[in-house]
């Protein structure tokens, strides 16, 4: 190719150099002229010859150190090196036909065929036919669940139904499931609430995803609600299956709401906030009785009951977490809900009744657990009526109850 000029105004003002195949060999072009060859001392060593001395020098020297090998390189590689490659058909013959020229027949040594035991491993996980569940682990399993269980609250519910079984006369076989399934459900929700609301107490005991981490309690939580299923399963009802869906349905509609309300800081009114406890501690209470009615022979309604004893149930239950005299301090601490930055109901009543001060707002923001502050919302609270209001509205719904019960 000529220099560049202005009648090539592409061309490369230096000479471009032949290229060469993977073995070396020139690859001729016509457009390119020849340049006169030099002797040079080193010249480029063909891929076949790189092959067999790097094989060679493997087999050799593989147990040497790095520096014995650099230090005694056979001087006879030095020629191989330094030759020049093969450029015609004869060459290129006589090459191959080199006595240096070696093909290794070193072949990796295949593993070891399985043994008669190891063939069938994992077989009957394909037919479905898997090794049985063991105690062990289920034990695992179940160990956050255990823990908390070991603890045994008020067992309000436990109450409640043996109540209620007093007009509907569930026989005591079916009752048993029922029972067990409800406290399951419970103690399995109290798992997951814990986490979500990020406790430090459940019960006066440090709460379990303190002790056994986070993923396996949630974990465990999970596995007891289906466990939980499984057993209404075995009762052969499929009323029973629409009722417990249901109300999980419902519980995790009023939990997913009382988290958005604390997460985005938004106060909600009363009546979403009664709402939102009716899906989610009403929940249970009317799992439970519907469950009964389903396996009762009694035709009577107590759902409209149920339901106001768990509107009762956690307006009480917001005002005691709210009390430094109530208990609740030994068991889950100071005013926790403040901590977890909760609208329970004399929270909402405090801040609407002056919505211009932002103060208590600003404390659920903190997610405080300095006791001097928390004692400052209590009083704050008490100034604007909050906690006399919450008990008016728990006569309210007593009365309320008695009269669905006279019905």
């Amino acid at each position: 190719m000529t220099p560049c000029s202005p009648t090539h105004p592409f061309a490369s003002p230096n000479a471009i150099p032949p290229r060469t195949s993977s073995t070396g060999i020139p690859n001729p072009n016509p457009n390119i002229p020849k340049q006169p060859s030099k002797t040079s001392v080193l010249r480029p060593l063909s891929e076949i010859d790189w092959l067999a001395q790097s094989k060679k020098s493997k087999t050799n020297h593989s147990a040497e150190p790095l520096n014995a090998h650099l230090q005694h390189q056979p001087q006879a590689m030095t020629p191989q090196l330094n030759s020049p490659p093969p450029t015609n058909d004869d060459d290129i013959d006589a090459h191959m036909e080199s006595p240096n020229l070696q093909i290794s027949t070193n072949y990796p040594t295949p593993l070891s065929p399985p043994s008669e035991h190891q063939k069938g491993l994992g077989e009957e996980l394909i037919y479905g036919n898997g090794v049985a569940w063991t105690e062990e682990k289920e034990r695992l399993l179940l160990g956050p669940y255990d823990y908390l269980y070991g603890h045994p609250g008020k067992d309000i519910r436990s109450q409640c139904i043996a109540a209620f079984n007093q007009w509907l006369k569930v026989p005591p076989e079916r009752l048993d499931i029922i029972t067990k399934v409800v406290g399951m459900l419970h103690t399995s929700s109290l798992l997951v609430d814990d986490v979500e609301d990020s406790s430090l107490l459940r019960r006066g005991i440090p709460v379990a995803h303190a002790i056994f981490g986070t993923p396996q309690t949630i974990n465990s939580a999970n596995y007891v609600y289906f466990r939980a299923l499984s057993l209404l399963l075995s009762m052969n009802n499929p009323k029973l299956i629409e009722i417990f869906t249901e109300e999980l349905l419902n519980l995790h509609r009023g939990q997913g709401m009382d988290l958005y309300w604390r997460d985005s800081l938004t106060c909600p009114s009363e009546a979403d906030y009664l709402e939102m406890v009716g899906n989610k501690t009403g929940g249970l209470f009317r799992l439970a009785i519907k469950l009964m009615q389903a396996e009762s022979q009694t035709d009577v309604d107590c759902t409209p009951l149920v339901s106001t004893i768990g509107l009762l149930f956690q307006i009480l239950d917001d005002h005691l977490n709210l009390s430094p005299t109530s208990g609740y301090t030994t068991l889950k601490g100071l005013c926790e809900d403040l901590t977890e930055g909760k609208f329970s109901f004399p929270v909402i009543h405090a801040i609407r009744a002056d919505p211009s001060n932002q103060i208590l707002i600003n404390i659920l923001k903190q997610k405080t657990t300095d006791e001097e502050v928390k004692r400052y919302a209590l009083r704050y609270m008490e100034s604007k009526g909050s906690f006399e209001y919450s008990k008016g509205w728990r006569l309210v719904w007593g009365r309320r109850g008695g009269v669905v019960l006279r019905r």
